[in-house]
């Protein structure tokens, strides 16, 4: 699955854009891989892959964001 269609799927099951899971990890301290990971399977009721694409859109998101655009490239055009 690409990148892409994680981060659609959040918003879809969540109404959260990746912005919204940095800034809350941000508020409560939320900066290594496990206790990010517990964090959004518990609280977030997102699964491992859900929660590993917003971890990457956390800890590093100007990597994140230049997937999201390479995958936006790849989409054919909604006819």
């Amino acid at each position: 699955m690409a990148y892409k269609a994680y981060i659609d799927n959040i918003k879809a099951k969540t109404g959260k854009d990746p912005e919204h899971f940095r800034d809350e990890a941000r508020e409560k301290g939320l900066t290594k891989y496990g206790e990010l990971l517990a964090w959004l399977k518990s609280d977030c009721g997102l699964g491992r892959g859900h929660a590993n694409a917003i971890i990457l859109y956390i800890q590093d998101p100007a990597l994140a964001k230049k997937m999201l655009e390479a995958d936006a490239k790849k989409e054919k055009p909604k006819e």
